[in-house]
């Protein structure tokens, strides 16, 4: 094979196994980098043109920093940047594909409980919506989508992300109770009968589910869209809102580069929803520009108030 990947990450966390395994598997070429070496943009600019880097695995935040550099448009022999491990906005996308037209973009999704990675999305140059999907299941991995009484939500939705498949731990060393909590049964789930038939590997090789803990949503072509934790979700006089979802709309206008959305209580029994958000160009769009964008997407009622 003619890859080259760049190891960057350290041994102790779980993408640096993707680095070094699936480059030896295929018989290409693994450069190490140095240690600490990924703080270091000029250093990466460096060993990625020296080195003739094709393939890299990284956080969208490092990418960010990554294509800041000015040497970055030298690097036109990377072929394949892996995005794993925070959310990738639409804004880092286009970004991305404006400073370096030569590569592809890939979103990965996937905690260490299910042997790293699980679902795979190609991103689009030409996007044709306003969000980043995680994608679809890899191979030997399901997706399931479920309410608070472990039933699968409709088309559209939202519930917490459940995964299954022949990657899944079988738990949690010496702590039965949170692995009791977290991998649950897919019986309990009323998935059993229902998956044995389209999955039998599922129930075969392991017939629990992992709760990751994320929201999403099933879009209408199969795609997977996640939302953030559900540990984000808040109930603000009695409707249940999910911040991240703000957030992926409040993202998607034009004069916004990132934002945060947080339930904030200054006066005791009065909660609010509060964004904030870093501008993409020195001039700040009109606050009343923002709110008429949320509103045409989201009810009233997850509209933030300042």
């Amino acid at each position: 094979a003619e890859g080259v990947t760049l190891l960057k990450t350290a041994f102790s966390f779980d993408v640096s196994l993707y680095e070094i395994f699936s480059t030896l598997i295929a018989g290409a070429k693994l450069v190490i980098a140095e240690p600490e070496g990924q703080k270091d943009s000029t250093y990466l600019t460096e060993i990625i043109q020296r080195e003739r880097v094709t393939t890299l695995f990284m956080v969208p935040s490092l990418l960010h920093i990554l294509m800041e550099d000015k040497a970055f448009p030298n690097c036109t022999s990377l072929k394949d940047i892996f995005c794993t491990g925070e959310p990738l906005t639409v804004a880092l996308q286009q970004r991305f594909f404006a400073r370096a037209p030569q590569s592809s973009l890939h979103n990965l999704y996937g905690p260490t409980e299910v042997s790293i990675e699980c679902t795979h999305w190609d991103c689009e140059r030409t996007p044709t919506r306003n969000i980043v999907p995680i994608g679809r299941p890899m191979a030997n991995y399901q997706i399931y989508i479920l309410d608070e009484q472990f039933k699968p939500v409709p088309v559209g939705q939202v519930g917490e992300i459940f995964i299954g498949g022949i990657g899944l731990a079988r738990g949690y060393l010496n702590r039965p109770a949170l692995t009791e909590e977290k991998f649950i049964s897919m019986a309990d789930c009323g998935l059993r009968i229902a998956e044995s038939a389209k999955n039998p590997q599922s129930t075969i090789h392991n017939p629990k589910l992992y709760r990751t803990g994320d929201l999403g949503r099933w879009l209408p072509d199969g795609v997977i869209q996640c939302l953030g934790r559900i540990d984000f979700q808040v109930k603000i006089r009695g409707n249940r809102i999910e911040l991240g979802e703000i957030e992926t709309v409040l993202n998607s206008h034009p004069a916004v580069r990132e934002s945060v959305v947080v339930a904030r209580e200054d006066v005791p029994g009065d909660q609010r929803l509060v964004a904030y958000y870093l501008a993409e160009q020195p001039a700040l769009p009109a606050t009343s520009e923002l709110r008429e964008h949320l509103k045409q997407k989201l009810p009233d009622y997850m509209v933030p108030s300042a």
